[in-house]
């Protein structure tokens, strides 16, 4: 008997030390006692430590305050426990910067998203004070139902190279490719809440806040990735490449495009530079004309970045045909700058269609968000084996319709295309396939990460 009590009570030691990490190769970046190691950054929302734990205080009309490390790190495995009231917003910076030439001191740089909310994007990848979204939870269920709401959450950092992935909960929500930072500070957020009552004074909790940087690859946690993303300008990862996604811009050369209804690309109106394909603001016969892709195509996925100066118009057609007579027609993804182009504010028969994201004067984007003039912004365009379309900017769907449909031909009926068709046979946007256009619309505009996947008929 007393054997088999010793055994069983070794056995249980085993299982309570086994279900605690080691802390063997980790640092403690949060002592439990007071804020050494750091420095707070932007707001005054306060901080303060109470039972070994570091809590944050939503405080009206401040702007989100940081709690910053005094140390930068590159590569590195951070882990942290969080608990935030539900009513918050809330994240964990990672190589992230504050300086004074940029935006006056703002913190800007990668977030881990702490989401309470019922969109429920925790574990997701913000790009602060930058680009917005990089990785959204839209397509992954599983990583949209990690977080709990009313209890305390792990979340794992893994920042090694270029590859950045965030776990919570033993789940992966987050597999994202860039480059844009390699190094910055790690700092804790309270989000600002401008002059809502109802949410001054809630707390968001962190306790057991560790790091690791050496002998990363040994210790990456194992399990079913997330769907990844890759922003790593004009690139394919493997991972793409094997989903069938290809190129349309290696970011050196115009391979692959041609003037619209020319034989060649343009030798004036446009140029490759750092890894951008621009055109440039002209007028007249200094204006180098729309470019096309050799290809056609038909149902597709089509991702693009494109960077938008002030006042300026372009725009990327699909479905696009070149009639005898020398005329382009297709539907148009509309890129414009919204503030200042008075395109956006044109009456036509369905207000608002001239706007950034929307389907070019017949069905106008809603919800958008959009990035600050110079920054770059993310399009998705995918039309799928049935004709359904949709319209995606910065990883927010903002539109969809059914190319051929009834409702889709009222729309043109009421537009400005409505007695043009494709090659004089057809509805107007209702070709099998057509080609990729990037407009010249004489304002500068640059594009990159022009990536295509074909789809196949189910």
């Amino acid at each position: 008997m007393k054997a088999i009590l010793k055994s069983t009570v070794g056995l249980f030691v085993f299982l309570c030390v086994s279900c605690h990490p080691s802390n063997e190769g980790w640092t403690k970046l949060f002592n439990g006692k007071d804020l050494t190691g750091f420095r707070q950054l932007n707001g005054k929302a306060p901080f303060r430590i109470e039972n070994g734990e570091l809590v944050g205080v939503s405080t009206k009309n401040e702007p989100s305050s940081f709690l910053a490390t005094e140390q930068e790190y590159g590569d590195f495995i951070l882990e942290f426990d969080v608990l935030c009231d539900p009513a918050l917003n809330s994240g964990v910076q990672f190589r992230s910067l504050s300086r004074a030439d940029f935006n006056n001191g703002r913190v800007h740089g990668y977030q881990c998203e702490i989401d309470p909310s019922d969109r429920a994007w925790s574990g997701g990848i913000y790009d602060e004070g930058r680009r917005g979204w990089l990785v959204t939870l839209t397509d992954h269920p599983t990583g949209q139902a990690a977080y709990r709401k009313t209890d305390w959450n792990h979340y794992r950092v893994e920042a090694i190279g270029d590859t950045l992935r965030i776990w919570l909960n033993g789940v992966n929500t987050a597999n994202l490719l860039d480059n844009t930072t390699p190094k910055g500070f790690i700092a804790l957020q309270i989000h600002s809440i401008g002059n809502n009552d109802a949410m001054d004074g809630k707390e968001i909790r962190w306790k057991d806040i560790r790091i690791r940087t050496e002998n990363l690859e040994a210790n990456r946690m194992q399990g079913i990735l997330a769907p990844e993303v890759n922003r790593i300008p004009n690139t394919l990862s493997e991972q793409e490449g094997a989903e069938g996604w290809t190129l349309l811009f290696d970011g050196k050369t115009p391979n692959g495009w041609r003037g619209a209804s020319r034989d060649a690309f343009p030798d004036r109106g446009w140029k490759i530079e750092d890894g951008r394909l621009t055109v440039l603001k002209a007028s007249g016969e200094e204006r180098g004309g729309d470019i096309v892709t050799e290809r056609r195509y038909g149902a597709f996925e089509l991702s693009i970045e494109f960077q938008l100066t002030k006042g300026a118009n372009s725009g990327i057609k699909y479905f696009t045909v070149e009639s005898e007579r020398g005329f382009v027609y297709g539907l148009e993804y509309q890129v414009l700058d919204d503030a200042e182009h008075p395109d956006a504010k044109q009456a036509t028969s369905f207000p608002g269609s001239r706007t950034l994201a929307s389907l070019y004067d017949l069905i106008p984007a809603e919800r958008k968000r959009t990035n600050s003039i110079g920054d770059w912004n993310l399009a998705g365009i995918k039309v799928f084996t049935d004709n359904h379309v949709e319209h995606w900017l910065n990883g927010f769907k903002v539109l969809e319709y059914e190319r051929g449909s009834e409702a889709f031909r009222e729309r043109v009926k009421g537009s400005k295309f409505a007695d043009r068709s494709y090659n004089g046979d057809g509805p107007f946007g209702e070709a099998p396939e057509g080609y990729i256009l990037l407009q010249d619309h004489g304002d500068e505009v640059s594009f990159r990460s022009i990536k295509i996947k074909a789809l196949k008929p189910i």
